[in-house]
């Protein structure tokens, strides 16, 4: 059974990584943010997943943890 997954727009990506517009694409052209997912001609949203994912990375990474 295929899992509905959920798209996130660049305002929810901002609210949950705290970063600027500017600095979301710096972080995605370097490779550290997940890039985004054309979903229609001229709109791109993010996988909710990955960007958890990132966040969780990012805390245990700020914890020592591996």
């Amino acid at each position: 059974m295929t899992t509905t997954r959920k798209f996130l727009r660049l305002p929810a990506v901002i609210e949950a990584t705290g970063w600027s517009r500017a600095t979301i694409w710096r972080k995605v052209k370097a490779g550290v943010l997940p890039a985004p997912i054309p979903i229609g001609p001229k709109s791109i949203a993010w996988d909710a997943e990955e960007i958890a994912q990132w966040q969780q990375r990012c805390i245990h990474a700020s914890r020592g943890s591996s």
